[in-house]
């Protein structure tokens, strides 16, 4: 395991560091000055290309990409080509609306599309089975701004049950905090409660054929334990991947749901940085955001042990 590990984190390592390339090289040669854009629609040349010299933007680019990579190894980000202001300063200012929204809505999708693959698997052919096949296509082929668009119109425009747009930090009030994030946690989590249920009732469909299972009912187990202690322990290892998969979708997903809800988070941030041609921010929001899902995928990778015994790296 400890060869395993070490193995995966170099792996890790040069990852991350073919991402920092990539990211460096595609915002570095996409059309757009950020020079130009600081010095406003009417600036000289001279204006422009002195504003260039003090980013440094005139240095040959592997220059560049070495001091960003020096800067970045000991934790300096950066300053913000349009604000002025410390990269970190402005990513730990936004941080607190995204990962509210993230975690809210991984727990919703998980503990609902589990749930409802369970069932599904269970009573396979009944309703909730295809109640089940009906929402899966709902939730894959909706985009999630469709959806927000249409929880807005009916449940704070017309029943006005729930706020429109905004958020509210949580020290400002719990009950505040929750109420606003309803709305978005249910947008952006539909399309993931469908495909985690869909993954959890094929995963449990294949469990429950097998001959141990028929053998427990015959010996007279309860549905209970041959769902949850039998199946569902043997159908983990494929509901964790495609759980440990909808974190990586789930950077995208906020993006536009921040936007549409008007949620002032990374996602907001990087909109605004990459309308702004502001490097800075969207070199260190892709890095961190990288770093997270290869943590997340070396997470899932250890948890295969503790679910089924008989994986051993």
């Amino acid at each position: 395991m400890a060869v395993y590990i070490l193995r995966r984190i170099v792996s890790a390592i040069a990852v991350m560091a073919m991402v920092g390339m990539f990211v460096f090289l595609l915002l570095r040669l996409a059309p757009g000055d950020p020079a130009a854009i600081i010095a406003g629609k009417s600036a000289t040349a001279e204006m422009i290309a002195g504003i260039r010299e003090q980013l440094g933007l005139n240095d040959p680019m592997p220059i560049q990409f070495i001091r960003w990579v020096r800067e970045m190894l000991g934790g300096d980000f950066g300053i913000s080509i349009f604000s002025g202001r410390p990269v970190l300063e402005l990513i730990s200012q936004r941080l607190e609306p995204t990962l509210s929204l993230s975690i809210l809505t991984m727990i919703l999708s998980v503990s609902v599309g589990v749930s409802f693959g369970i069932l599904a698997a269970w009573r396979t052919g009944g309703v909730v089975d295809r109640l089940l096949a009906a929402f899966s296509a709902f939730g894959y082929s909706v985009p999630i701004f469709v959806i927000g668009y249409f929880l807005i119109y009916f449940f704070a425009i017309r029943a006005r049950w729930l706020p429109v747009q905004g958020y509210v930090p949580i020290n400002q009030g719990l009950e505040s905090w929750f109420v606003h994030l309803i709305l978005p946690t249910v947008a952006l989590g539909l399309g993931f409660i469908a495909f985690i249920a869909r993954i959890t009732r094929a995963s449990m469909l294949e469990v429950l054929s097998e001959d141990y299972m028929r053998t427990a009912a015959a010996k007279g187990a309860s549905s209970y334990a041959m769902l949850f202690h039998h199946a569902l322990k043997n159908a983990g290892v494929p509901i964790l991947t495609v759980i440990g998969l909808s974190f990586a979708w789930l950077i995208g997903g906020v993006v536009l749901t921040e936007t549409v809800f008007n949620i002032p988070g990374i996602g907001r941030l990087v909109v605004d940085a990459i309308n702004n041609r502001d490097y800075p921010i969207i070199q260190s929001v892709l890095i961190l955001t990288s770093g997270l899902y290869v943590l997340i995928n070396l997470a899932v990778d250890l948890a295969y042990t503790l679910i089924d015994p008989r994986i051993r790296y």
